[in-house]
C-alpha cells in the first residue's frame, strides 16, 4: 500500500481523536515505532478503531466516548507491537477468556446508561431536564475529569454509571455503603417564559431601542434634521443611549442567571463565576455611566444634581466619554474579530489555555462548533444585506413615523388639561402624557415589527437577483422548455458529462464532444420519459411524442423529440402550397423556424430510408433514385417551384400515412395479401409523384428491361425490427400530427417533473465526476408494520360513505388510471372485471399511497441513474451507434455488466424491517402478506437489502430457554427466496 494512501486514511479516521487529544491537552497514544519498516502499525491502529466502532452499538452516537475507549486501548496496542509488555500488563477483556468480553465489560455498561436514561424519558413525555440524552452523556468526555472518575478499566461504581431509574431508598436498601450521585444534565435546561424573546435576540432588541432613542432625541431638537446630531447639546443627549445600553445589558445578565437557574448545579465553576461576574460588571456600568454623565450637565436638577454633587468637582464631559470608550472596548474587539474572520476562526479553534482564558468571558468552553463561520465573501454579502435593510428601515421610521409625530406631541404636551365627559384612566398625569402615550404606542409597535416587512422586500429582491444569476427557474413552463430545448444537451454536457482531463480542446474535438453530449443526453432523456410512462403519468402517444429516437445517425440532422416537431410538416405543406414563384421564398419561410427545417429534412431522409428497406429489386430502387436525383437537382438549381406542383403534396402525405399504418399493422413478413396491399400503395404513390407532382416525370416509371410489375417483389424482413418500427411510428407522427403539442404532456405532475429536470441542468453546480470516482452512499429507510402493497380486499373495502380506496384513487387520478389501463391493455366492463387484473392494478394504487412500495421505487431511481451514467462513462454512444458490429455489441454488453457492478458498489439501499423475521414465521394472514410483499420487492429490485432483528430461543446451561437476538441482512434470490448475507449475534441486552 502506498504511504500516501495510508496517511490519508489515518488522517480521516483519527481526525476527531487527534482534535480531542489536543483539546484536553493529552498526548496521543497513536505511536509508531521508529524501527517500523512497513505500514503495519498504522493499519493496526486503524483496524483497532474500526473494531471498536463496529462493536459500539448505540455508543457510536457518542464520538468522544469512543475516543476515550480508543485512547486507552491504543496504549495497550502500542505495548504489544513495541514488545514492551510488563508482567502486570493484562487487558481486562482478555482475562475473561470470551470473545465478547470487550462487549460485556466496556460497551454493555455504557449502553445500560443510555438505556436507563431512555427509560427515564418515558418515550419523551418527561421534561427533558429530568433525563440525559446522547449529547449530555457525550459531553461528559469533554473534560479530563472522566479520566479520574471512570479510570481504565472503567469503574462500575463511578457516578457516570449511576442508575437514574432507582430511587434513593432502593439504593440504600441494597447497598448502604453506596454514596455515588447520578451525573446531572450538562446541556441547557430551558425555562419556558416569554422573556426568551428578549434573551435570545438581545442584540436586536438593544439595537432597535437605542436607535429609537437616538432618533427621538434628534427629531426633538429645534431643527429636527439629522444634521442636528453634530450640535453639541444634541450630541450630548444622544450619548445617553449608552446608559440605556447599560440597563439592557444588566437586564440580559439578570435573565441569564434566572433562566439558567435549573441548570445551575450542573454548571462547572468557571461558568458560575462567568455569570456572576457578568452580573456584577453590568451593575457596575449601570452605576458608572449615569454618574459620569451627570457630571457633564451644566445646570443639573433632580437626580442628576444628586449624582453631580456626589462626585464632587469632576465637572467634565471627558470622564463620561472615557467611560463610554471603556464600556465599548469589548464591542470594538468583537467588531474587529467579526471583520477579520480568519483571525476569529483561528482563535476559537485554538487549544491554548491563554486564548481560552481570553475567550472565556464571551463564550462557554465547548469542544464542538468552534470556528464554524461562513467564508469572508458570504459574510460581506450578509453584512451588506442587513446594513442596507436597516438603513432603509431606520430612514423610513425617522421620516415617516417619528419626525411627523414630534410636532403634534409638543402641541399636546403644552395644551392645558381638558375636562372630559367620559372616564379618564390617568386623570393626574401632567402634560397630557396619557394622550401622548396613546398616539406613540402604535408607532413604537410598528417600529419594532416592520423589520419583517423590510426583510420580506429585501429578501425578495436579493433572492430574485441571486436566482437570476444562478439561473434558477430558467425553464418554468412547457413553452419555455420548447424554446430552450436546443440548449439543454449543451447544459447537460457541461455539468453531467465528465471532462477529458488535460487534453487540449480543438474545433474537431469540440464538435465531437457536442455530438457526444447530444447522444448521451438522449439516452438520459429517454430513460426519464420511459420512467414517466412506467408511472402512468403519460400515455403511449405522449411517450412517442416526447422520446428521442434511438436510431441515431440515420439522418443528417439531429432527431429532436416529436413534440418539438409536431404540426411542422403540415405547416410546411401549407407553406409549399402558398408559394408559387421562387424557391428562395419557400426556403426563407421554412428556415424561420429551425424545428420546421429539422422536421422537413428528417421526414425526407427517413422516408427514403424506409422505401429503400422495402424494395428487394434493383429496378425498383432505380425508380426511387431517379425521383430523388430529380428532386435534389431541382433544389440545387432553385427550380423546385417551377418543376414540381407543390400543392399536390398533401395528397402524397395521405398516401404515406396509409402506407405507414399498414406497415405497423403487419406482423408476418410472408403474408401475400399484405404484400399486395403494400405494393398497390407504393404504385399509387409513385404515380402521384411522377404524374401529379412532377411536371416532367412521366418517363421515370418506364423501364424497357423490366420483366415484372413495379414493386412486385418486396422485402418485409424489417417489420420485426424494433428500431425500424420506431422509425415508422415517428415518421407517422410527423406526417399526421396537425395540432400543436403545447399541452403535451397533459398531466400536471409529469409537467412539473419535466420542467424541474430541464431547469436543474441550468443551475450552478460542480461538474460531475465519473461514477467510479464518486463517493459511495447508503440510504436507510425505517419500516415497522406500515402498508407495503394494497391488497385486493383493501382496495375494494368500502367505508361508511360507500367509497373504496380504488374508487377514490380513480376519481383523484383519472388520467393516470386511463394510462394504466392503456399500459396493461385492458378495458374493464364493470367493477367485477377489475378483480381479474388486480395483480397489475394493485401496484398502481400502492404507488399513489403512503406505502413502502412507493418509497422503494423512488429510492431505486438513484441506482438506475448511476447505471446509466456509468454506462455513459465507459462507452462512446455515438461511436457505438455508427458502428453496429458484433464486437461493439459484445463490448457494450461487458460495459453494462460492469456498470451494474459499480452501481452496486456506489449505492446501497437498506430497509430496516424490524419485524420481518416474525412476519416470516407468523400465521397471521396480514403479517404473512407483508412478508411476501417485501420478498417480492427484493426480487423486483435485486440490489435491495432488508435488515431485521431475528429472535431465536435457545436452551441455556441451566435447562431454561433464553431469547437470543441476531441482526440479519438478506437479499432476494431467484423468484421466491431470500438469502442471508450477514448474520450477527446481538449479545447486548436490547429491547427490540
Amino acid at each position: 500500500i502506498q504511504r500516501d494512501t495510508v496517511d490519508h486514511l489515518m488522517k480521516k479516521v483519527f481526525q476527531n481523536y487527534i482534535s480531542w487529544c489536543r483539546y484536553l491537552h493529552l498526548e496521543s497514544n497513536i505511536k509508531i515505532p521508529h524501527d517500523a519498516s512497513t505500514q503495519q502499525p498504522e493499519l493496526l491502529y486503524i483496524g483497532l478503531y474500526l473494531l471498536i466502532w463496529g462493536e459500539a452499538s448505540n455508543v457510536r452516537f457518542m464520538p468522544e466516548c469512543l475516543c476515550y475507549i480508543f485512547h486507552h486501548m491504543a496504549r495497550d496496542l502500542y505495548d504489544i507491537i513495541s514488545d514492551r509488555r510488563e508482567e502486570s500488563f493484562d487487558p481486562p477483556f482478555r482475562r475473561e477468556g470470551s470473545d465478547d468480553a470487550f462487549l460485556q465489560l466496556v460497551i454493555q455498561p455504557i449502553y445500560n446508561v443510555i438505556h436507563n436514561e431512555a427509560t427515564m424519558s418515558k418515550r419523551g413525555t418527561v421534561s427533558h431536564s429530568k433525563w440525559r440524552n446522547y449529547d449530555d452523556l457525550n459531553e461528559y468526555f469533554w473534560s479530563k475529569k472522566c479520566f479520574k472518575q471512570l479510570g481504565w478499566p472503567m469503574d462500575p461504581a463511578s457516578d457516570f454509571f449511576a442508575d437514574p431509574t432507582k430511587t434513593k431508598n432502593d439504593i440504600e436498601r441494597h447497598d448502604h455503603s453506596m454514596s455515588r450521585r447520578r451525573m446531572s444534565k450538562t446541556n441547557f435546561v430551558e425555562v419556558r417564559t416569554f422573556l426568551h424573546l428578549f434573551r435570545s435576540f438581545d442584540r436586536m432588541w438593544a439595537f432597535f431601542i437605542l436607535a429609537f432613542q437616538a432618533m427621538v432625541i434628534i427629531a426633538w431638537s429645534p431643527s429636527g434634521s439629522l444634521s442636528a446630531i453634530f450640535e453639541p447639546a444634541v450630541f450630548r443627549n444622544v450619548m445617553t443611549i449608552f446608559i440605556t445600553a447599560a440597563f439592557l445589558n444588566f437586564l440580559q445578565a439578570t435573565l441569564e442567571i434566572v433562566l439558567n437557574w435549573k441548570a445551575w448545579r450542573s454548571l462547572v465553576c468557571s461558568q458560575m463565576i462567568r455569570h456572576v461576574l457578568k452580573f456584577v460588571v453590568a451593575i457596575g456600568w449601570l452605576i458608572i455611566l449615569p454618574v459620569t454623565y451627570s457630571s457633564s450637565i451644566q445646570n443639573p436638577t433632580g437626580l442628576i444634581k444628586f449624582f453631580s454633587n456626589w462626585i464632587g468637582n469632576f465637572q467634565s464631559q471627558s470622564i463620561y466619554n472615557f467611560a463610554v470608550a471603556l464600556y465599548m472596548l469589548p464591542n470594538i474587539f468583537s467588531a474587529l474579530f467579526f471583520i477579520f474572520l480568519p483571525m476569529r476562526r483561528a482563535l476559537e479553534r485554538s487549544n491554548s489555555r491563554i486564548v481560552r482564558f481570553l475567550l472565556w468571558w464571551t463564550q462557554p468552553k465547548l469542544y464542538v462548533a468552534r470556528g464554524m463561520y461562513e467564508d469572508t465573501c458570504s459574510l460581506l454579502k450578509y453584512t451588506t444585506f442587513w446594513i442596507l435593510l436597516l438603513i432603509c428601515k431606520l430612514a423610513f421610521s425617522y421620516y415617516v413615523e417619528i419626525s411627523p409625530l414630534v410636532g403634534p406631541t409638543r402641541t399636546i404636551m403644552f395644551l392645558g388639561r381638558g375636562k372630559y365627559i367620559w372616564h379618564e384612566f390617568f386623570p393626574y398625569l401632567q402634560h397630557n402624557l396619557g394622550v401622548v402615550f396613546t398616539i406613540w404606542a402604535p408607532i413604537v409597535m410598528v417600529y419594532l415589527m416592520d423589520t419583517q416587512i423590510w426583510y420580506a422586500i429585501f429578501s425578495t429582491i436579493c433572492g430574485g437577483v441571486n436566482g437570476a444569476f444562478s439561473r434558477l427557474g430558467e425553464i418554468r413552463t412547457l413553452g419555455m422548455l420548447r424554446s430552450r430545448f436546443e440548449a439543454i444537451p449543451t447544459a447537460f454536457g457541461k455539468h453531467l458529462v465528465p471532462g477529458h482531463g488535460s487534453q487540449p480542446k480543438r474545433r474537431e474535438r469540440e464538435k465531437e464532444d457536442k455530438n457526444l453530449h447530444i447522444d448521451k443526453f438522449s439516452d438520459i432523456w429517454n430513460a426519464f420519459i420511459i420512467s414517466l410512462r412506467d408511472e402512468d403519468l403519460i400515455n403511449n402517444r405522449e411517450r412517442d411524442l416526447l422520446i428521442v429516437p434511438s436510431s441515431a445517425g440515420d439522418t443528417s440532422v439531429f432527431q429532436w423529440p416529436p413534440f418539438l416537431l409536431a404540426s411542422k410538416i403540415p405547416m410546411a405543406l401549407d407553406m409549399a402550397k402558398s408559394v408559387k414563384k421562387r424557391d428562395e421564398e419557400l426556403r426563407k419561410r421554412i428556415n424561420q423556424d429551425p424545428y420546421t427545417f429539422y422536421a422537413v429534412i428528417e421526414c425526407y431522409e427517413t422516408l427514403l430510408n424506409i422505401l429503400y428497406s422495402l424494395m428487394a429489386e434493383t429496378s425498383d430502387k432505380k425508380v426511387v433514385d431517379r425521383i430523388r436525383e430529380s428532386l435534389e437537382d431541382s433544389i440545387e438549381r432553385q427550380s423546385l417551384v417551377r418543376e414540381f406542383r407543390l400543392d399536390e403534396l398533401p395528397q402524397l402525405s395521405a398516401k404515406f400515412d396509409k402506407l405507414l399504418t399498414l406497415l405497423l399493422k403487419t406482423e408476418e413478413e410472408h403474408d401475400t395479401t399484405i404484400k399486395t396491399q403494400i405494393a398497390n400503395l407504393l404504385q399509387d404513390t409513385m404515380e402521384i409523384i411522377t404524374q401529379d407532382i412532377m411536371k416532367n416525370g412521366q418517363g421515370i416509371l418506364k423501364d424497357e428491361n423490366r420483366d415484372n410489375q413495379l414493386f412486385a417483389n418486396l422485402n418485409l424482413d424489417s417489420i420485426k425490427d424494433e428500431a425500424w418500427r420506431e422509425k415508422c411510428v415517428r415518421l407517422q407522427l410527423l406526417l399526421t400530427t396537425k395540432e400543436s403539442a403545447i399541452y403535451v404532456p397533459t398531466n400536471l405532475e409529469a409537467r412539473r417533473r419535466i420542467t424541474f429536470f430541464a431547469n436543474s441542468l441550468f443551475m450552478k453546480m460542480p461538474r460531475a465526476p465519473q461514477v467510479r470516482s464518486m463517493m459511495s452512499f447508503s440510504v436507510l429507510t425505517p419500516y415497522f408494520k406500515e402498508e407495503v402493497l394494497f391488497s385486493t380486499e383493501d382496495l375494494h373495502k368500502k367505508n361508511e360513505d360507500g367509497i373504496s380506496i380504488l374508487f377514490y384513487l380513480r376519481k383523484i387520478y383519472p388520467d393516470e388510471w386511463k394510462n394504466c389501463l392503456e399500459r396493461i391493455k385492458f378495458v374493464p366492463k364493470d367493477e367485477e372485471s377489475l378483480k381479474s387484473r388486480m395483480d397489475e392494478i394493485s401496484p398502481w394504487a400502492s404507488y399513489r399511497g403512503q406505502t413502502l412500495t412507493r418509497t422503494v421505487r423512488g429510492m431505486m431511481y438513484y441506482r438506475r441513474a448511476l447505471e446509466i451514467q456509468c454506462i455513459q462513462d465507459k462507452i462512446d454512444i455515438a461511436k457505438l451507434d455508427r458502428q453496429r458490429t458484433t464486437t461493439s455489441y459484445q463490448e457494450g454488453g461487458n460495459i453494462v455488466d460492469m456498470a451494474l457492478a459499480i452501481a452496486d458498489i456506489k449505492f446501497t439501499y437498506v430497509v430496516s424491517c424490524q419485524v420481518y423475521g416474525m412476519q416470516k414465521v407468523s400465521k397471521n394472514l396480514k403479517d404473512k402478506a407483508c412478508y411476501l410483499n417485501i420478498l417480492n420487492l427484493m426480487i423486483m429490485y435485486p440490489s435491495l437489502r432488508i435488515a431485521y432483528i431475528d429472535e431465536v430461543e435457545a436452551p441455556t446451561k441451566n435447562g431454561t430457554t433464553e431469547k437470543t437476538y441476531y441482526s440479519v441482512l438478506v437479499k432476494g434470490v431467484g423468484e421466491k427466496y431470500d438469502e442471508i448475507l450477514e448474520r450477527a449475534n446481538l449479545k447486548i441486552k436490547i429491547m427490540p
